[in-house]
């Protein structure tokens, strides 16, 4: 059986906008709920109520990220996620050893790796709300609709230039003075 967790995801820079710190690209991340445990959820403000609504966390950085793609991982890298979650969870919110700690931050992982029961490469985004004392997260996997690869091309398409080759010029009011002489 394949082990996969969830990779944050940055598809352009808004997370470095909406977030006080922004996950880097490609970590493992959790969903971060525990960083509100002891918050005023409704005192919660600016970039700092962004994160609680939309926030997945990064397991070395602690920053956050709005999306999450589902990856492929090796237990050694399932077992540095762990480990570094540990580490912030023992240093930054007085977890009372190291192997408490690493319990936590399993369990955080653990959770991370339940999302990901949809095919690799899949895209999560997750709402997470407040009342009644509790936490409540909500997730939903970003698909793409069938066939519209086929009907509509994608807004940009990345080509590999050459940098030794010609470089090519559109000369546009040649080509507009050119098609209204036509007229």
């Amino acid at each position: 059986m394949s082990l996969k967790l969830p990779r944050t995801l940055r598809l352009d820079p808004s997370d470095t906008f909406v977030f006080e710190q922004a996950a880097e690209p490609g970590e493992w991340a959790v969903t971060g709920s525990f960083l509100f445990m002891d918050a005023d959820i409704a005192a919660l403000s600016g970039k700092t109520r962004a994160a609680f609504r939309s926030g997945f966390v990064g397991v070395r950085s602690l920053g956050f990220s709005t999306l999450v793609v589902v990856s492929e991982a090796s237990e050694a890298e399932r077992d540095a996620a762990v480990e570094a979650l540990a580490a912030h969870i023992h240093a930054r919110f007085g977890a009372p050893d190291r192997d408490a700690a690493r319990a936590a931050a399993r369990e955080e992982i653990d959770v991370a790796a339940s999302l990901c029961k949809v095919p690799v490469g899949s895209v999560v985004a997750m709402h997470r709300t407040a009342g009644d004392g509790e936490i409540r997260e909500d997730f939903r996997t970003l698909h793409q609709r069938p066939g519209a690869e086929q009907r509509h091309g994608r807004a940009f398409h990345l080509v590999e230039i050459d940098e030794a080759g010609p470089e090519e010029e559109a000369d546009l009011v040649g080509l507009l003075r050119d098609t209204t002489a036509e007229r």
